[in-house]
């Protein structure tokens, strides 16, 4: 039985350590590639892309040696967006797209994933095939079968590009003042210009990678930066991408932050507004319920998934809805792009200050996010909290007691031996002594 090495977002762990190593991503590019081979007639190729880390260089060249070992040519485009890998993925007819990123996280980290010639996340069946692969002995072709390896020049002008046409045509950024944080990322070179060239003034901040300090202390996970940035500037906005530009915030002015949550519903009123259909939209269990009220009382359906913007986008796929999104700020527009685009995400939100004139709070007036608290309960060894009657007797209780007015989510977290217990309410001390009742209970 082979190893599992997929984790819900491709392969990921410290760099140095097991499988994040050179002679695993060797066997890893070898491995893939014997899987494109089977899958087509002529001789496959695919795009690399990466962000900011240091250790990019090893894995890229590790897995460039796999895929030439294998009989795969391979497009190089330097360090890029993980949104902007699988656009070129698509858009040069490659058999597929592969980013070494470990986004958000700390540059002693790194990963890779995979996308489809459609600029799409792989099915299961897919990563299966390719951790059998892994388990049966190499098979190098010979020198003159050898896949071959090339750097596109103009990677980043393309994916500029592509960005600047998911804004309205008819629209500007003139007038506006943006701070842009990149997270020393793999946007550093291009939200800066993709804000610029349609027309903002721009100041930069977050955008000079040295290997080292992707995500530190700057980008969407740390948005504190961004806050004094706009205002120390007077910027009307700020924007803030994670390293590999996937995720959004935005903050305004005043240094308000704004989540995921309440960007996604700003994107489906801006279609709305403009007298377009969308028949539901789709969020996490961790959506505010504040967003499924609005939402609802402009008659669009909403759908939760699990927390992941892989689940948010199967969701998306199995209705044929365009627009989803989770609160920590991956938010997906189908119509725009096959995958979550933190760039384009921040256009489409600008489009809509831009097409009615108003400011980021007046388009979300009247949507207040609930209170939430969540507390975490460790669990005991073999504890069966979903046999606690006494547990499933009080959230029976405080559901009727909230009144549709606020939710009820427990669940076992997937790493720790911890019990998540969130309530959610339009008052905040109703949440917080709902919440106590289900930790007592649980504890009992």
């Amino acid at each position: 039985m082979s190893r599992t090495y997929f984790g819900t977002d491709g392969i990921r762990g410290t760099v140095g350590q097991a499988p994040i190593t050179p002679d695993f991503m060797l066997r890893l590019g070898h491995a893939v590639g014997r899987v494109l081979r089977k899958e087509s007639s002529g001789r496959p190729s695919v795009l690399i892309g990466k962000d900011t880390r240091i250790s990019g260089y090893m894995l890229e060249s590790s897995l460039e040696a796999g895929f030439a070992s294998a009989g795969v040519n391979v497009l190089l485009t330097g360090p890029l967006p993980t949104p902007g890998v699988a656009y070129l993925t698509r858009a040069l007819r490659q058999q597929l797209g592969v980013v070494i990123s470990a986004s958000h996280n700390p540059f002693a980290d790194n990963g890779i994933k995979f996308f489809s010639s459609k600029g799409e996340k792989l099915p299961d069946a897919w990563e299966l095939a390719v951790e059998q692969a892994l388990e049966e002995s190499p098979s190098w072709v010979d020198s003159a079968s050898l896949g071959r390896a090339r750097r596109i020049e103009d990677a980043r002008g393309r994916y500029i590009e592509f960005c600047k046409n998911s804004f309205g045509s008819d629209l500007s950024l003139r007038g506006l003042k943006i701070v842009v944080d990149a997270a020393h990322g793999a946007a550093y070179h291009v939200a800066p210009d993709v804000f610029h060239e349609l027309g903002a003034e721009v100041i930069a901040i977050g955008c000079k990678p040295d290997g080292f300090n992707i995500n530190a202390g700057v980008g969407a996970t740390a948005p504190a930066a961004l806050i004094a940035a706009v205002k120390e500037h007077g910027a009307a906005y700020g924007v803030a991408l994670d390293g590999d530009a996937d995720r959004l915030l935005l903050v305004d002015a005043q240094g308000r932050l704004y989540n995921g949550d309440e960007l996604l519903y700003v994107m489906v009123a801006d279609r709305l507004n403009q007298g377009l259909r969308v028949p539901g939209a789709v969020g996490t269990l961790m959506t505010n319920m504040a967003v499924e009220l609005a939402l609802k009382a402009r008659d669009v359906d909403f759908v939760r998934a699990k927390v992941g913007d892989r689940y948010v986008l199967e969701e998306l796929a199995a209705r044929g809805w365009q627009l989803g999104g989770e609160g920590s700020g991956h938010l997906l527009a189908l119509d725009k792009h096959t995958t979550g685009d933190g760039i384009v995400s921040a256009l489409l939100v600008l489009q809509a200050i831009c097409r009615t004139g108003k400011s980021l709070s007046e388009l979300l007036s009247g949507v207040d996010l609930f209170p939430q608290t969540l507390i975490n309960v460790r669990l005991q060894p073999g504890q069966d909290w979903k046999g606690n009657a006494r547990l499933a007797q009080e959230q029976a209780e405080v559901t009727a007691d909230l009144g549709g007015k606020g939710r009820v989510l427990i669940r076992a977290s997937g790493t720790e031996p911890l019990l998540r217990v969130m309530v959610e309410a339009s008052d905040a001390t109703l949440a917080q002594q709902c919440a106590q009742r289900l930790v007592d209970a649980v504890r009992a």
